[in-house]
């Protein structure tokens, strides 16, 4: 089974629309996911900053700025 997660901060609106996306994937899915605020570490900040919201699908990152609801549903079919 594969599991989400969300790299985000508080206050981003882009994050929040991924956040809908996600929660609504997951749901009809039956897949697990999880949202990890970057200003919880340090490595996270410096990685990836400029690139939130991001996708991790299995820790792996999937896509970055806007979740792609089409692409995140074909991904997890696999």
């Amino acid at each position: 089974m594969h599991r989400i997660t969300l790299l985000g901060k508080p206050g981003c609106h882009l994050c929040e629309d991924a956040r809908e996306v996600i929660a609504r994937v997951a749901g009809e899915l039956g897949v697990p996911w999880e949202e990890i605020s970057i200003e919880s570490s340090e490595e996270l900040q410096e990685k990836y900053w400029e690139m939130i919201p991001v996708t991790l699908i299995d820790g792996v990152q999937h896509d970055f700025w806007r979740v792609d609801e089409a692409r995140l549903r074909e991904a997890l079919s696999t």
